[in-house]
């Protein structure tokens, strides 16, 4: 079963719940994974006002992800900041150049999920979620969210992301704070969960 997780990640935050979640997806026997990045729309001149730049070169091992792996993925996982209550525009961009796997139903049966992170507790990671599912939806995938299950968005002794919807992080308002374990936690417990429904899937 092939397990691609897509995300975009401007300061660091979310590359680091991708790659936890990439780490967990590959504990259950018979997955492969993919870590891809959606291309950067931004120049470097942008970047470097925005103090982002050393980030995006500390990402520059990790592929670009193609719209034909998209194609032949059996399960997606993405990874989103929150812009406005929204997915970057980065993320959007390649979700539009999607439109010929539309055509072809070509995601059609799949599980998808998606995490996310915002600079506030109540920044727009639940509407950033739940808008990122419209994409899923319209192309016929098996929307895959966080269940309660995952205990740790249960938690009230620490300020923490997570909801049904999908895994979160806050990065605080001058992104100084790193995802924490619980958030972590939550992003691997996503991973392993989509990875053994896309597991199942396919073998049906």
């Amino acid at each position: 079963m092939k397990m691609l997780i897509i995300y975009y990640s401007m300061y660091g935050h979310i590359r680091t719940m991708a790659e936890a979640a990439a780490a967990a997806a590959l504990e259950i026997p018979g997955v492969e994974v993919a870590l891809r990045r959606v291309p950067e729309t931004l120049s470097d001149d942008i970047l470097g006002k925005m103090g982002a730049l050393d980030a995006a070169k500390a990402q520059a091992e990790v592929p670009v992800v193609t719209v034909d792996e998209l194609a032949e993925a059996d399960a997606v996982l993405f990874g989103t900041p929150t812009r406005f209550g929204n997915m970057t525009g980065q993320m959007r961009q390649f979700l539009d150049s999607t439109g010929g796997l539309w055509m072809k139903g070509a995601l059609v049966g799949k599980p998808g999920g998606v995490f996310a992170s915002s600079a506030t507790q109540h920044g727009g990671q639940e509407s950033t979620i739940l808008s990122f599912h419209t994409y899923l939806l319209h192309q016929g995938m098996v929307v895959v969210g966080l269940p309660y299950s995952f205990q740790g968005q249960m938690r009230l002794d620490e300020v923490t992301g997570g909801s049904p919807y999908g895994a979160s992080t806050i990065a605080g308002g001058d992104g100084s704070r790193l995802p924490s374990e619980n958030d972590l936690e939550g992003v691997r417990f996503q991973a392993r969960h989509l990875a053994e429904i896309g597991l199942k899937l396919k073998q049906n």
